[in-house]
């Protein structure tokens, strides 16, 4: 609230001395929608960065880098808003722009590369999505350092498609690059570690690897109890994560304990309403019934 303070002066200051398109306007539009989006207030982010581009394309030639910048914005809030034709729509704007003004294997490409992937896995185009992963993970290679964690995160992404595609040995190859650039780039209890494991783990469990799957979400989990709050949201998940093997492996004592863990923390963070306490709710009993 003190930042959109000083920026509406600023804008005030600036509608006074400044002619009407100034790129500096548009400058202090984008960081009001900035704070707006770190405040979770989609649509007044939305409408500053409008402004913003308002300013942009009247003022500045027509491939500047700012504008693909105030279009990746734009698109990253309606990626968040789940609006992801419009996300795609903003993120093609930038990426046409980047192509123009930026080298062949820019970094920055890349990253617009892996926002695409993004939007294409979350509607389930997951070949779509797997086509701007793989262009973006080519640019990282020739860009990147080899241990460098932009690398880990999108093949983490390339392997979240393969195992949604149901290709479980693919998903597991690209974990595993993943896996080996992170432990030789992050501190040992990082949270993106944990994140790895428990993907690791999910794709044990729905292979039926029971005893593999326990294997990465005891690991995922020894992380998080030494990097996360006591109730993190991450605890509950990999709880019940847990819980769900002891469950498949037919140990319902055990599958009971992590529930019960899962549920504890999902009662001190979650809406009485919301469908992941249901679910536990829901496992809990079907466990009871076994026994």
């Amino acid at each position: 609230d003190k930042a959109l303070e000083y920026y509406e002066k600023a804008i005030e200051i600036q509608t006074k001395s400044l002619p009407q398109y100034h790129p500096s306007l548009a400058t202090t539009y984008t960081n009001i929608g900035l704070v707006y989006n770190t405040k979770s207030e989609y649509d007044k982010a939305l409408e500053y960065y409008e402004k913003a581009i308002e300013i942009q394309t009247k003022s500045l030639p027509q491939y500047h880098p700012s504008l693909a910048t105030t279009y990746t914005n734009i698109g990253l809030v309606y990626n968040t808003k789940s609006e992801y034709d419009k996300a795609l729509e903003y993120y093609e704007k930038a990426i046409e722009i980047q192509i123009k003004s930026l080298p062949p294997y820019h970094p920055s490409l890349a990253t617009m590369y892996g926002n695409i992937g993004l939007v294409y896995n979350r509607k389930g185009e997951y070949d779509k999505a797997l086509e701007y992963y793989e262009k973006a993970i080519e640019i990282q290679i020739k860009s990147l350092p080899q241990y460098h964690p932009s690398l880990a995160t999108t093949y983490t992404n390339i392997g979240l498609v393969y195992h949604e595609k149901g290709q479980y040995d693919k998903a597991l190859e690209y974990y595993e690059k993943a896996l080996e650039i992170d432990m030789k780039s992050l501190p040992p209890y990082h949270p993106s570690l944990a994140a790895i494991y428990s993907n690791t783990g999910s794709v044990y469990n729905d292979k039926g690897e029971y005893d593999k799957a326990l294997e990465y979400y005891e690991k995922a989990l020894e992380i998080q109890m030494k990097s996360l709050l006591p109730y993190h949201p991450s605890l509950a998940t990999i709880y019940s994560n847990i819980g769900s093997v002891y469950n498949h492996k037919g140990e319902c004592d055990k599958a009971l304990e992590y529930y019960e863990k899962a549920l504890e923390i999902q009662m001190k963070f979650l809406p009485s309403y919301h469908p992941s306490l249901a679910t536990t709710c829901r496992n809990i009993r079907l466990v009871n019934n076994r026994k």
